[in-house]
């Protein structure tokens, strides 16, 4: 039995019409965002929320693309999962009975396992 397709992605990603911006600005407002700190995942959101840009591909390249080839870094998934563990970690330290703080501790470590796993 086969899936059948829907037409939906049957479509050829194609840059919409209606879009009139530039590749190059583009990837001025991805390494302007980059630059101040935001993550790859979220920089594209802002860019569908924000300046109405779908899909950074449909106008030129990918976001990690645009960043990688300026030569910049950006940290991994599973380091900015690390550095919220350090960060609980030290709330739980002071708050002992922040169990909340507990339970997203052990959340964020299994999410690290989870990670650890899948790079394996």
């Amino acid at each position: 039995m086969t899936k059948e397709k829907s037409p939906a992605s049957e479509q050829k990603a194609e840059k919409p019409s209606w879009l009139i911006i530039k590749p190059a600005e583009v990837e001025k407002i991805v390494l302007d965002m980059h630059n101040q700190g935001i993550a790859p995942a979220k920089i594209g959101v802002i860019l569908r929320d924000k300046h109405g840009i779908p899909k950074t591909k449909l106008v030129g390249r990918k976001i990690k693309a645009i960043i990688e080839g300026n030569k910049l870094t950006f940290p991994t998934e599973i380091n900015q999962v690390q550095t919220r563990i350090k960060n609980l970690e030290r709330h739980s330290a002071q708050h002992k009975h922040d169990y909340t703080a507990k339970r997203a501790h052990m959340k964020k470590q299994w999410i690290v396992n989870k990670l650890t796993k899948i790079g394996d």
